[in-house]
């Protein structure tokens, strides 16, 4: 970014933030919703889907906040199509915003629309999933991801009681994230660094033999993909064992493979569900955990992780650094991006409490 666009923006930011905030509702078609006297810039927004809850919350906070920070938004969903995002990120340069926000569909297929951001000057957030092969992107929003799959394979272990019966044996089955996220191998290689001691020692058996990481993604983390696969893994290897654990990295997932463990009985008579991991705390997950189908989830406070990327959207667009707690985990493969990481929280029966005290969710909405 040049001195002279760098101070304007900064001089635009302390004129709108100065004015009275005139935050308005936002929807994916775009266009701001500040008053037009307002020149504090526009944020575009790239969202991945509106399929998972999670997104549609992230979006909303961060058009939000930004507009309380005196910004225009411009959100927009690619609904799973890189072609869609793409074209997105197209139009919100050509319309000249001033910083871009990206949840990318795949991040490993957007350099070319990242160069036309860097030779239009503006900058670019990675936000909870790494834009990858780029130096394009100034900075990354997210959460500890490896600590994620940590909490998920720790989780398993302590509900089998791994450490106290070492001469029992269970069965598990690993489901990964979407092959094009780079968060997949993250929350994998933290989950299964964490399982790893007892696969080796035969105390937690994979039947199916499918252990790698290749073997076990789930493309776009949809749900229907993961109950097939689920279906396919009890009529192949569990006609005659119980499968006592199920690796699952988010909740989507997760739901689809409890249909599928519904479907042959389990949670019914004498066959109780497995353990079953999960990610995001979406609201169905969250029930399902109260009424005692899906075991675990990890919570990651998304209205953090959008002040998180509202803070570094103003820091950039003043000219000055974001700060940054990790300055060398995540390499694109062009260049490590600097990061702030939140920190994930487990949650099950136990504590589900936590995200109403939080203001997450309420009381009704959990358990009515």
């Amino acid at each position: 970014m040049s001195r002279a666009r760098a101070a304007t923006r900064t001089l635009a930011l302390a004129a709108a933030l100065a004015l009275p905030l005139t935050a308005c509702g936002q929807d994916s078609g775009g266009g701001g919703g500040r008053d037009a006297d307002a020149e504090g810039g526009t944020v575009g927004i790239a969202m991945p889907t509106k399929s998972s809850e999670r997104w549609i919350a992230d979006g909303d906070n961060m058009v939000a906040l930004f507009e309380e920070a005196g910004y225009e938004t411009d959100l927009q969903y690619g609904e799973d199509r890189v072609e869609n995002q793409i074209s997105q990120l197209e139009n919100m340069i050509a319309r000249g915003h001033d910083l871009l926000v990206v949840a990318a569909i795949d991040g490993s297929s957007l350099s070319n629309v990242l160069q036309q951001a860097a030779d239009a000057d503006i900058p670019v957030i990675a936000y909870d999933r790494l834009l990858m092969n780029t130096e394009n992107v100034d900075a990354y929003a997210t959460f500890d991801n490896s600590k994620v799959g940590e909490l998920q394979a720790g989780y398993i272990v302590d509900a089998l009681g791994l450490e106290e019966n070492p001469d029992e044996t269970f069965n598990i089955e690993l489901f990964a994230g979407s092959p094009d996220d780079n968060n997949t191998r993250y929350f994998f290689e933290g989950a299964t660094g964490v399982l790893e001691p007892y696969l080796e020692s035969g105390q937690l058996v994979v039947r199916s033999g499918q252990t790698g990481l290749s073997d076990v993604t789930t493309e776009r983390w949809d749900g229907g993909t993961a109950q097939n696969r689920m279906d396919d893994l009890l009529t192949a290897h569990y006609r005659s064992e119980p499968v006592d654990a199920v690796l699952s990295p988010y909740d989507g997932i997760s739901i689809g493979v409890l249909s599928s463990l519904k479907s042959v009985g389990y949670g019914s008579g004498d066959t109780p569900f497995p353990v079953v991991t999960g990610q995001d705390a979406e609201l169905a997950s969250v029930k399902s955990i109260v009424t005692g189908e899906q075991t675990q989830t990890v919570y990651k406070d998304t209205r953090e992780l959008a002040r998180q990327a509202v803070a570094m959207g103003e820091a950039l667009l003043a000219g000055e650094e974001p700060e940054f707690n990790d300055t060398e985990t995540y390499d694109n493969g062009v260049k490590v991006v600097p990061a702030y990481l939140l920190e994930p929280v487990s949650i099950d029966a136990d504590n589900y409490q936590l995200l109403i005290e939080d203001g997450y969710y309420t009381e009704a909405q959990v358990t009515g």
